[in-house]
């Protein structure tokens, strides 16, 4: 018997180190084709660059050589003022001519050359291509504006991504109050005269979406300028709503995951564990973007896009809901509502 437990211990052993081998080849894979692609993007924003400094360097060559052309131009006309005003300056030192005949020959050549001169070197004559400036600096304004249109790369990505959301107003808590459009959810001291049912929170300050999810790439924006307080995320529709407990909390159990901002501080949480996350700026918008392909949780400060953190989850079991916590009013500090930014509208 003792011999059998020891076979059975010994194949037992043997799985589990297969697995960590299994699973460390999968990590190093991961690692190997996560540096391919950055390697990748960053050989393009290279090729990207020298592109734009060759093009610079042409459109500035181009110029300098104009302006160059310009001032030899100029240094030749200067040249030739500077050499009939020595002329002039020559005849008053050394006086006019004795006979009063050739003092007035002189001066009358001297007169034709300076009307002649005054003439040829007009400084309006001599000009810069302005108007082809222009048009170069106007293609370069517009190269400009059409590369901001594109940037960053991840904004364009994740807002391809946006879906469209509503708020279950059979899911609110009873001090929760939901817009009649159902996209905007705010805090209120009255318990609300609301039917009781079982999807209901009635304790924690949480709402959930109308629409579930079990499939494909989706990104929501959420309004939360003038907040102190709230947390948002996603969660599985077996989260607990009823009861004080803290697994009822976003974040706090298994099957919701979530960014909290407390206080200038966020904070991510899962399976009640919190990763305080090390951001000093105060966002007014909150992306949130989930790949079931990927198996993916990403929150960002969807102002500049800036990550949050990331969770990977590997395979979602159930179907995912928008989860939204406006928290309490603080005494007027924190009673601004949150507002989900439509697909249509993202700029709340």
């Amino acid at each position: 018997m003792k011999l059998m437990c020891q076979e059975r211990l010994k194949r037992q052993k043997e799985a589990v180190a297969n697995r960590m081998k299994k699973l460390e080849a999968k990590q190093n894979e991961i690692k190997k084709k996560a540096s391919e692609i950055r390697n990748n993007i960053e050989r393009k924003y290279e090729e990207m660059r020298r592109v734009l400094e060759e093009d610079c360097r042409i459109t500035l060559s181009l110029l300098e050589m104009e302006e160059q052309a310009t001032v030899r131009a100029l240094d030749d006309l200067i040249e030739r003022n500077c050499s009939v005003f020595s002329d002039i300056e020559f005849q008053l030192s050394e006086g006019l001519m004795e006979s009063e005949a050739q003092s007035e020959d002189m001066v009358t050549e001297l007169q034709d050359r300076v009307e002649e001169l005054l003439i040829v070197t007009d400084p309006s004559l001599v000009k810069l291509d302005e108007v082809k400036a222009e048009q170069i600096l106007d293609l370069t304004n517009n190269l400009l504006l059409f590369i901001r249109s594109q940037t960053p790369i991840t904004k364009r990505l994740l807002k391809s991504c946006l879906t469209e959301v509503s708020l279950d107003p059979n899911t609110a808590h009873p001090k929760l109050i939901i817009s009649p459009s159902q996209d905007c959810v705010t805090f209120t001291n009255e318990w609300q005269d609301v039917s009781e049912n079982d999807a209901r929170f009635d304790t924690t300050l949480n709402v959930l979406s109308h629409q579930s999810w079990d499939s494909g790439r989706h990104y929501w924006v959420v309004d939360v300028r003038g907040k102190v307080y709230w947390e948002l995320g996603l969660t599985y529709p077996s989260i607990p709503r009823k009861g004080r407990k803290e697994d009822c909390w976003l974040g706090r159990n298994k099957g919701s995951w979530c960014v909290e901002f407390f206080d200038g501080d966020y904070t991510a949480w899962h399976d009640g564990k919190s990763h305080p996350l090390p951001i000093g700026t105060h966002f007014n918008r909150i992306g949130i973007f989930c790949s079931f392909p990927a198996g993916l949780v990403m929150f960002l400060g969807e102002d500049s896009m800036t990550p949050l953190f990331a969770f990977c989850v590997g395979t979602f079991t159930e179907h995912l809901q928008l989860a939204l916590c406006p928290g309490h009013d603080l005494q007027g500090c924190n009673s601004q509502p949150i507002k989900i930014c439509h697909a249509a509208h993202p700029k709340c």
